[in-house]
């Protein structure tokens, strides 16, 4: 993740402290895109975006995180961060004793109405000991984390410099229907290594992380209540019938249960 911007969340010191109260919340809004070297500290983080789109490093994961969403690190897990434009993102950060009932592995879920509601709460707080109100909707907090669901949004990114530009081709169009032969022909490679490179690299087909990848982009859309049609258009589906049937199989929901219609 090129270009970091040194502008951080909360001061590094008061992140790596593992002992303190027992959640730190802060938020930051950019004007421009905001990324982040690898990094580890002894808080475990809960982060969001307001609106638009994350780009997560955790471990070996790679993630996309939607508006609408959160992730969750764990305390020392070496993370990156960057945003697709301008950054209006948000953090939790919690002492070592608050994160022994919190999961050990990074997850992203979608967080119900009330850790939805008690995070706006919890940034209003000044970075100091928390009072017992505080203190016990802390636990609320963390009770929410432990017990969500993760869904399956991990997208294996590729090595290779000329597949990496493939993907990021993608993500900026993901209605872009061109063929393997079409975007080997333009990396200098034939169709069959590409296809052999992505899969070997990824783990999957590149057909099946286009598709991963629309699903992933549409679920901002979804939630800001845009019609199934017009995201499933604006993915590169012929159909909607054909994206529900792909958001389905990845998701596990249909887009309209998903968002709530």
């Amino acid at each position: 993740m090129a270009n970091q911007t040194p502008t951080a969340l909360i001061d590094p010191a008061l992140a790596d402290a593992a002992d303190g109260p027992a959640l730190l919340a802060t938020q930051l809004r950019l004007h421009g895109p905001r990324s982040t070297a690898r990094h580890q500290h002894a808080r475990g983080q809960l982060l969001g975006a307001h609106q638009g789109l994350l780009r997560i490093a955790a471990g070996d994961l790679h993630w996309l995180l939607p508006a609408g969403h959160v992730a969750w690190i764990p305390p020392f897990l070496s993370h990156a961060l960057a945003s697709t434009a301008a950054f209006d993102g948000w953090s939790l950060y919690f002492s070592a004793e608050a994160c022994l009932g919190l999961p050990a592995t990074p997850r992203i879920f979608q967080p119900n109405t009330l850790l939805q509601a008690a995070t706006i709460r919890a940034l209003q707080w000044p970075h100091q000991p928390l009072d017992a109100a505080q203190a016990r909707l802390a636990g609320v907090i963390t009770d929410e984390i432990g017990a969500s669901t993760p869904l399956p949004l991990a997208l294996p990114q590729p090595r290779d410099r000329r597949l990496q530009k493939i993907a990021a081709a993608l993500a900026r169009a993901p209605d872009d229907g061109r063929s393997i032969e079409d975007w080997a022909a333009s990396s200098g490679l034939s169709g069959r290594t590409l296809a052999r490179r992505w899969h070997a690299e990824t783990g999957i087909p590149l057909s099946q992380w286009r598709q991963r990848l629309r699903v992933l982009l549409s679920l901002p859309r979804l939630l800001s209540g845009e019609p199934v049609t017009s995201v499933a258009l604006a993915m590169g589906y012929e159909t909607p019938s054909a994206f529900i049937t792909v958001f389905k199989r990845e998701m596990g929901v249909t887009p309209a249960r998903y968002s709530g219609g």
